[in-house]
């Protein structure tokens, strides 16, 4: 059939747009965290997986760091159990640890190496525990303990490394193990911010279910750098679920990870639209 000359041409300017991109983060590690918001149905997993195998086809290293908040929150309530929250963070006595393990690194952990592994990509799903990636302790919320919700005390990255030279695409599922092999349920957020850190990372994405950091008129700000941060912080601008965010987003460019990024994982091939093209879609956090 005979070519559509305008949608052609619109093809070349975005492939032409992504070559200067392609080019700059060819080998570069980029830590992608994907929120189980971001999970709703099987296209937009679907989309994100293209997205993830062709970062690795062009010679990125993404590495994927997973929650499951809205589904082990559904499971709990099949099981007649109430979720109970804590500045965000979910109450985790042992039997809901169970649940979160069952989810984070079975269920959901291996939907997502699978999703990747059926557009092309190599992936090799993980926890925490394995390799001894992370290693945890209790986490304490102003003095209370709330169960096994831990902190990061020690991230090994070798076994990521490992897999990244032999071509493979890392899916981790935020669980780390204590001193004595305890399991623990750690923040994604958090997790990715600090892998990120470890591994130099050039950027953090951070995938949401808003479209970025809002002003106060509703419009996504970019381009921001840490001090202008800050002020929206202290302005009441960014408050709220944002915070725990942009907290992470800071730690990781404070860390000497290039350039954080908050976006809309609801959109389709939206880490591609952020990462490759001049505008962006999100908020974009310069170190």
């Amino acid at each position: 059939m005979p070519i559509d000359l305008t949608n052609a041409q619109n093809i070349a300017r975005v492939l032409t747009e992504a070559l200067p991109y392609i080019r700059r983060f060819a080998g570069k590690t980029i830590v992608v965290k994907y929120g189980g918001n971001a999970m709703k149905d099987d296209d937009m997993i679907a989309s994100f997986a293209r997205d993830v195998v062709l970062m690795k086809l062009v010679g990125m290293n993404p590495v994927v760091v997973h929650g499951a908040g809205p589904q082990i929150g559904s499971h709990l309530e099949r099981l007649g159990k109430k979720s109970e929250f804590v500045e965000g963070m979910r109450v985790t006595d042992e039997e809901t640890m169970d649940v979160v393990e069952m989810m984070l690194g079975g269920l959901v952990n291996k939907a997502v190496v699978s999703a990747i592994n059926q557009q092309g990509g190599r992936a090799v799903g993980l926890t925490g525990k394995d390799g001894g990636l992370i290693r945890a302790r209790k986490l304490l919320i102003k003095g209370q303990d709330i169960g096994q919700v831990g902190e990061i005390e020690k991230i090994d990255p070798r076994v990521i490394n490992h897999l990244e030279s032999g071509g493979f695409i890392p899916v981790l599922a935020p669980v780390g193990a204590g001193e004595h092999g305890e399991a623990y349920n750690i923040n994604a957020d958090v997790a990715a911010g600090k892998l990120a850190a470890v591994l130099q990372a050039e950027k953090l994405m951070l995938l949401t279910n808003t479209r970025g950091v809002l002003s106060k008129q509703g419009e996504v700000l970019t381009g921001l750098t840490v001090p202008q941060v800050e002020a929206l912080i202290a302005d009441g601008t960014i408050h709220g679920g944002m915070l725990p965010k942009i907290g992470c987003a800071l730690d990781a460019v404070n860390s000497g990870v290039k350039s954080a990024h908050i976006i809309d994982g609801r959109i389709t091939h939206s880490v591609l639209l952020e990462l490759f093209t001049d505008e962006g879609i999100g908020t974009l956090i310069r170190g």
